[in-house]
């Protein structure tokens, strides 16, 4: 019967140990490895459609991402059009965030129980129905519209946040699932780059409202043209698992999840596990921070160099593509040298001495300067990112990586509030270099939660448990 499933795959890639599969019918010699029973786990097997898959998830959660940002990064032309107040369009972003936590556990569970196809589906029917609402909101009246769009955008997101992690899994191989976590991310980041970059250059700072109105018009129509396409490219081609696992790790999970498996014990578990929960809080306070400062770099930006929202966007691009870069690297670095609590670690750290410098440099004068500075703060602290996700799988493996990375978001979210909030409240009272030395802090204190964290790699335990051993299948 395996050889019968082995045989109708066409597009195989070696397995993850290096056998082939032969055409449809015939004998294929393959590797079979051995679970603690003794008896052999489904074979481990590649698709190319994982790529496929992973950048399709990429796609759509740029789209998302996307919509995230693009009001605050112009918040000053948004005020303007809309006639409300700053805070009214910080709150375009903060719901994202606040949308998260109350949905964060129905959102896994569907994720648990539905899986990878379902989540899709749920994320990209709520995205796209998110951007058409606002198309029908540009007018100076319809803020309310506007924010309705934003909201049921931000419930997409409950099901696109948790998933990189998941997907990596499920679909990628030992030895590049770090890269794939990565690559999941690194769509997230392009879609705030994207935000933080096209807005400024389609929506221009004019004091005529029905010129104003049209270009925001063609901004939401854009939007929404994309998230269309995204959503009938889900519906084609996004598969929910390969038929056969890509590694020891899976085709256990496969065997031994049982019927009776409850989501409520699973959350308890995580919550009893101490190691996981200091990364929680400690991710939370690290992601946090990236949200307050993306939220808010527009006014930051235009409190020192006036009538620069342009080069406010490039700042916030360059934030996020320094961190793709970052994300990227670290992904690759995990694969190969497995090495999670130190580099985390090391991350973490760097994090806090590039927001310090970024502190220090902002209000020198020297637009370059902040480029520069906002880089280096990207590259390691938008780079934690996929780091944190794969740290926890680690740490909980074999509960559902969908779980551990909703709980992961979820104190990023709050934290994002939480800083969001009380970063705006410091700028406006003692000005942008409190407000970064606040979010300093906060930094200080994940990086010492951090180093307090025990690497007990667990999934990679499960992989290595039992050698590959060599059987003939017929």
């Amino acid at each position: 019967s395996i050889n019968k499933q082995l045989g109708e795959q066409s597009d195989k890639e070696p397995t993850e140990n290096g056998s082939h599969v032969g055409a449809k019918g015939q004998e294929v010699s393959v590797q079979a490895e051995c679970v603690p029973n003794g008896d052999s786990a489904l074979p481990t097997r590649l698709f190319r459609r994982r790529w496929a898959i992973v950048f399709l998830f990429s796609c759509y959660s740029l789209s998302n991402a996307y919509q995230w940002i693009q009001y605050g990064i112009i918040n000053n032309v948004i005020t303007k059009f809309y006639k409300v107040d700053g805070f009214a369009v910080d709150w375009l972003s903060m719901v994202y965030m606040l949308a998260y936590i109350p949905f964060i556990f129905p959102a896994t569970w569907f994720l648990d129980w539905k899986g990878l196809r379902f989540s899709a589906l749920m994320a990209n029917a709520l995205n796209c129905a998110g951007t058409w609402i606002k198309v029908a909101s540009a007018r100076p009246d319809l803020f309310w519209v506007t924010m309705l769009g934003q909201c049921t955008s931000a419930l997409a997101q409950l099901f696109i946040l948790g998933m990189p992690s998941s997907l990596a899994s499920v679909w990628f191989g030992a030895e590049e699932v770090s890269t794939a976590c990565s690559i999941g991310v690194f769509g997230n980041q392009l879609g705030i780059a994207i935000g933080f970059l096209v807005p400024p250059m389609l929506v221009p700072n004019v004091n005529d409202m029905e010129e104003l109105a049209f270009h925001l018009r063609t901004m939401f129509y854009m939007s929404a043209g994309v998230a269309t396409f995204l959503f009938v490219l889900v519906i084609i081609v996004f598969q929910e698992k390969p038929e056969i696992p890509p590694t020891q790790s899976q085709a256990q999970a496969r065997l031994s999840r049982p019927e009776e498996y409850s989501y409520a014990a699973s959350i308890m578990r995580l919550l009893g596990n101490k190691h996981f929960m200091l990364l929680v809080v400690s991710y939370g306070l690290n992601v946090g921070c990236f949200y307050a400062i993306s939220t808010l770099l527009n006014q930051m930006i235009m409190q020192h160099y006036p009538d620069e929202e342009v080069n406010a966007g490039r700042i916030g691009l360059t934030i996020v593509i320094a961190g793709m870069a970052g994300s990227l690297i670290c992904g690759i670095w995990l694969d190969k040298t497995k090495t999670y609590k130190q580099t985390t670690l090391i991350v973490y750290i760097l994090s806090l001495v590039g927001m310090l410098v970024y502190a220090f440099t902002l209000n020198l004068g020297h637009l370059w300067v902040v480029f520069l500075t906002a880089g280096v703060l990207g590259f390691f602290m938008t780079g934690y990112l996929p780091l944190g996700f794969e740290f926890a799988v680690e740490l909980t493996f074999p509960e559902s990586e969908g779980t551990s990375s909703g709980l992961l978001n979820c104190s990023a979210q709050i934290f994002g509030i939480i800083f969001t909030i009380g970063q705006a409240k410091i700028i406006e009272k003692w000005g942008t270099f409190a407000g970064n030395i606040f979010l300093c802090i906060f930094l200080l204190i994940g990086t010492i939660m951090t180093g307090f964290i025990k690497s007990d790699l667990r999934r990679q335990k499960a992989n290595q448990q039992n050698e590959a051993q060599p059987v003939n299948v017929s």
